[in-house]
């Protein structure tokens, strides 16, 4: 059996290293741009499941560049920030930043009864890891047209449900704004116990009542964000309303 010195032995680690080492990074950055078109499909498909419009993979482009007509970013007192990308947001950076300096994308569809509708991507923290999603409002910036809710890891049948259509079509119609024009947002109560009359209700997940809770935090707390630019439209929406009549 033929033996090798420790010198040799060390050089042919140290090459295979390399070797391989290089074979990775040419790789990861041969596809890297297809792990970005998946990227961009998936965030397509999501933005148009908030407006109640399914896709696939091969059509999300198609029907994206159909539905969304525009896109812009607006920072925390609502004012619009031209130089930056909407879509290229990543919403889980900017949520750590001051809130002086945070980015807020919005999305302008418009729907098969040509109405346009207002899209915000939504993201807080679950029970077991983050959760995602987009909400679309209405042309009157207070009632929510669609919603579309994702997770990372939680619990399959429980908080997990909150990627279920039943659970996010209970979202449609509801208001983000009393009678007096006040931000109160979206209550998601525990399950069983939602006035489902109430414009602000909606019922929580069974056996998911803390991730139900989390989606109501996360809500809430992006759409505070948003709430000066939502007040200063809905404002304006009703001021017209007044001159007219």
């Amino acid at each position: 059996m033929k033996s090798f010195s420790n010198t040799y032995i060390f050089i042919f680690s140290t090459i295979m290293v390399v070797i391989v080492a290089a074979l990775l990074s040419a790789a990861a950055i041969l596809l890297q741009p297809l792990q970005k078109n998946n990227i961009a499909i998936n965030k397509k498909q999501n933005i148009l499941s908030s407006i109640n419009i399914e896709s696939t993979s091969k059509t999300a482009k198609k029907e994206y560049s159909k539905y969304i007509i525009n896109s812009y970013v607006i920072d925390y007192k609502g004012n619009v920030k031209e130089e930056v990308n909407a879509f290229d947001i990543n919403l889980k950076k900017e949520i750590t930043k001051d809130i002086k300096d945070i980015n807020l994308p919005i999305f302008v569809g418009i729907v098969d009864d040509n109405e346009k509708v207002y899209i915000i991507p939504i993201r807080g923290k679950g029970l077991w890891g983050p959760i995602w999603g987009y909400i679309s409002f209405k042309s009157d910036f207070n009632t929510i047209y669609g919603a579309n809710f994702s997770h990372k890891s939680e619990t399959p049948g429980l908080g997990a449900e909150i990627a279920s259509t039943e659970f996010q079509k209970q979202f449609i119609g509801k208001k983000i704004f009393d009678a007096k024009n006040n931000f109160i947002s979206v209550k998601v109560m525990k399950n069983g116990t939602a006035d489902l009359s109430s414009k602000y209700e909606v019922d929580g997940i069974s056996g998911g009542t803390i991730t139900s809770k989390a989606v109501q935090k996360m809500i809430f707390d992006i759409l505070e964000n948003y709430q000066t630019y939502f007040k200063n439209k809905v404002n304006q929406q009703n001021s017209i309303s007044e001159n007219k009549e």
